[in-house]
């Protein structure tokens, strides 16, 4: 039988990926891979691949995005990262906590999107 074998690339949609290329790199400090396909920005994530990309249909910018789906990124300091988007004016929706997967937060995107961020290693 076949079956998904699970997650191996992350990609959300935009309007604007410009924007997107700017606050996932210079803001929340993700590195770009040197080549994205037309319509996308890819960055260097491991073990799963995310990428930001214009819209496949359209896109309702008045409804939530990413309602209901919980998108985590481990990062190297949940602490420090919510500091640094907090100085950027980032919304945040949770403060740092401590969780079943160590100290994590959650902030808002220039998008609409919540990222979570947690402190992994």
């Amino acid at each position: 039988m076949a079956r998904l074998l699970g997650p191996d690339f992350i990609s959300i949609q935009t309007h604007d990926l410009d924007a997107a290329r700017i606050f996932y790199s210079e803001v929340v400090g993700l590195k770009l891979v040197p080549h994205s396909p037309p319509g996308a920005v890819v960055f260097d994530t491991g073990p799963v691949a995310f990428a930001v990309r214009n819209p496949v249909g359209p896109l309702d910018t008045e409804q939530a995005l990413g309602e209901g789906v919980a998108l985590w990124f481990g990062c190297d300091d949940a602490d420090a990262l919510h500091g640094q988007l907090v100085a950027h004016g980032t919304p945040i929706v949770f403060a740092p906590k401590d969780g079943p997967f160590g100290r994590y937060f959650a902030f808002r995107d220039p998008f609409g999107y919540a990222i979570t961020a947690h402190t992994v290693g």
